[in-house]
């Protein structure tokens, strides 16, 4: 055995249930191998729970991006809805006999939210002080640079929920990541939009969200997945052949977690193709500057995201991760 160099892997990656891309190979860490290796990590890789409330999708990538600048890792990521009363009233239920709490499960009801597991040293406190107060009046007096003053309106309408305890944040965690909040996609006139895991691991992923949703598409559904090389290989099979960096093009997908989205308007897969713009990033930058893969891309397989090609293919390609995986 000897020690060698791992580009692209980074402390922050270093946590239980990361999969981490080594020399090619995914690996997923499930265990620490002794017990100064576990209190030194679980000291720096603290987790919580924080859910983007109904009236601020909108501005949900504003809200990722916050995230990441100041300094979380996303390790798990979902869009989805309280469709049922009682997923509302059991996510809720410590403020079951409060007298807002009607009003409360209505209002989480009322439209989709997206869940993330973050990661940094003392997560859970740390979330808490960049939200601000829960009163987004007293935010904005108190807290002028959280994010409740920057996106909240009032008590309940305040942007963002965040776990309270390590307790709150197992439970909050287990219950939005089951099967009972499923996928939102809609599977017609849509395309797909995955962006790639360079992106995420630059912390860029909220700015690209942003930059869809403000011009004007509907992200009707996302997720964050891992891709292995042979659901890679699968995905991607139609470019085999066809395009030189397809090897690439694939180890690209796997060296890290990366976002997948159901993105919908009219004639969606060719307007969406307008607006993410050439495959080579550099052609994009002299042609089409505020194009996505203008300002998101490097090369040509990391290319800041990828979109459907074909207009009959867009529900397929959807379909693929928020029905098949």
């Amino acid at each position: 055995m000897k020690r060698m160099p791992c580009p692209g892997l980074t402390q922050r990656e270093l946590y239980l249930g990361s999969i981490v891309n080594v020399h090619a190979r995914q690996l997923k860490l499930v265990d620490y191998g002794d017990l100064f290796t576990r209190n030194k990590f679980e000291a720096q890789a603290g987790r919580t729970f924080a859910l983007i409330k109904p009236d601020c999708y909108i501005q949900t990538g504003k809200i990722v991006d916050a995230i990441y600048k100041n300094g979380f890792s996303i390790s798990k990521l979902k869009m989805s809805k309280f469709t049922k009363p009682s997923q509302a009233d059991d996510f809720y239920e410590k403020h079951k006999g409060a007298p807002f709490f009607a009003d409360l499960t209505t209002y989480m009801q009322s439209d989709v939210v997206t869940g993330v597991e973050l990661v940094s040293p003392n997560a859970i406190e740390c979330l808490r002080s960049v939200l601000g107060p829960t009163d987004s009046a007293e935010a904005k007096r108190d807290a002028p640079g959280s994010l409740r003053a920057h996106f909240g309106t009032d008590v309940m309408r305040n942007a963002v929920h965040a776990s309270a305890s390590s307790a709150d944040y197992q439970r909050e965690l287990g219950i939005f990541f089951s099967p009972q909040f499923g996928p939102t996609a809609a599977f017609n006139n849509c395309t797909c939009c995955i962006i790639k895991p360079h992106v995420v691991q630059d912390g860029l992923a909220g700015q690209v969200i942003d930059a869809i949703l403000q011009e004007g598409f509907e992200i009707s559904s996302m997720q964050m997945f891992t891709l292995d090389k042979p659901t890679a290989e699968e995905f991607f099979e139609v470019y085999k052949g066809v395009l030189p960096e397809f090897v690439g093009m694939i180890e690209a997908m796997t060296i890290g977690p990366c976002i997948v989205m159901e993105v919908r308007q009219e004639n969606a897969v060719e307007s969406f193709r307008q607006f993410v713009g050439p495959m080579d990033p550099e052609i994009a930058k002299n042609l089409r500057p505020n194009t996505l893969r203008a300002k998101f891309g490097h090369t040509r397989t990391n290319n800041g995201v990828h979109c459907t090609d074909l207009p009959e293919d867009g529900p397929l390609e959807v379909e693929y991760f928020f029905s098949i995986q």
